[in-house]
């Protein structure tokens, strides 16, 4: 797998996509997926939009960008704790956490329990 600048070229998985990052950024990359898999375990894995997404009713997706981890929430999370996210760089569905700061792991656990919550709401 090549590296186009702190990029990942085209995956078939997650693995795969994780392994493509650049070296210093692959334990962020693993700590987020370990994150989700952790909120959202029967959530299925796969490789959508070309990143890393979880789909039980669409929970999120992640990517590398050049200075952070993106996660991707489907709206209105991401509005609805907008106070809660005024330090990140956000926009309407996603969150930018730069890679020279521990991810915010609880804060991450509950914007995908809001989520998750959300696609529940839905269904009834």
């Amino acid at each position: 797998m090549r590296k186009l600048n702190n990029k990942v070229q085209k995956s078939n998985s997650v693995d795969d996509y994780i392994a493509g990052a650049p070296l210093e950024s692959r334990g962020k990359l693993k700590e987020m997926r370990a994150t989700i898999r952790a909120v959202a375990p029967d959530a299925l894995e796969s490789i959508s939009y070309g990143m890393p997404g979880y789909d039980k009713g669409r929970i999120a997706w992640f990517a590398l960008g050049k200075r952070y981890v993106g996660l991707y929430l489907r709206p209105p999370i991401i509005k609805d704790l907008q106070k809660e996210l005024a330090i990140y760089t956000t926009t309407k569905s996603a969150i930018h956490f730069p890679l020279d700061k521990k991810l915010p792991i609880l804060l991450i656990k509950k914007l995908l329990r809001a989520r998750i919550k959300k696609n529940k709401e839905k269904k009834h």
